[in-house]
């Protein structure tokens, strides 16, 4: 069970999916407030971009739960904040996503959630969507959301995405959506919020 952190100054914080739209728009937010960033990739060619932005990066494929175990460990994080996902580049492939998108919402986060609580860790955060998906999509989604809940976390339920490198760079989609930017800084928000589902979309 994972607990609200007293204090949010200072804190060790520990970033998977560190190198998507939104990891990489959290991580100078959090270095700004003087957060202690970790940051996981798989490719260690995103270690000089993360350390850029202010991370100290570990490269790690999350479904290794040994190597993965190891690093979170050794990162020590007080929050652990799961925002992987498997997205290709282009919105046209996103249908032959759709099984390695359920297998991270399912394996890959109960190994960084395992991870977290082997660490020691008092809070964990993960991504979620704000809009319905059918099939075994949207049961790896519920899937997701009830262990992030069940272990005292909370669940950040994006809207689709909008703004520079997103699917939508130039146009706005249907509702519910937010934007980019707007999504990062909601999501340091979320860090000191109580458990729950958090609903990180545009407002009317």
């Amino acid at each position: 069970m994972f607990l609200v952190l007293d204090s949010l100054v200072g804190v060790r914080v520990f970033i998977a999916g560190s190198t998507g739209v939104i990891g990489r728009r959290v991580i100078p937010l959090l270095v700004a407030q003087r957060h202690n960033v970790s940051a996981m990739t798989r490719d260690a060619g995103d270690g000089d971009m993360l350390a850029g932005l202010g991370a100290q990066p570990f490269v790690c494929d999350v479904y290794d739960f040994d190597l993965l175990r190891e690093i979170v460990i050794a990162a020590r994080p007080e929050i652990v904040v799961n925002l992987l996902t498997a997205l290709p580049d282009s919105v046209d492939e996103l249908e032959g996503a759709v099984a390695a998108n359920a297998r991270i919402r399912r394996e890959g986060n109960r190994n960084l959630l395992e991870a977290a609580e082997a660490a020691g860790a008092k809070r964990v955060l993960a991504e979620s969507v704000a809009w319905r998906l059918e099939g075994d999509a949207g049961a790896a989604v519920e899937e997701l959301e009830r262990a992030v809940l069940d272990a005292g976390g909370v669940v950040l339920r994006y809207g689709q995405l909008y703004g520079p490198g997103t699917y939508h760079e130039h146009e706005r989609p249907d509702p519910p959506r937010v934007q980019i930017d707007e999504a990062a800084r909601q999501t340091v928000e979320a860090l000191h919020e109580p458990s729950g589902v958090i609903e990180i979309v545009d407002t009317p």
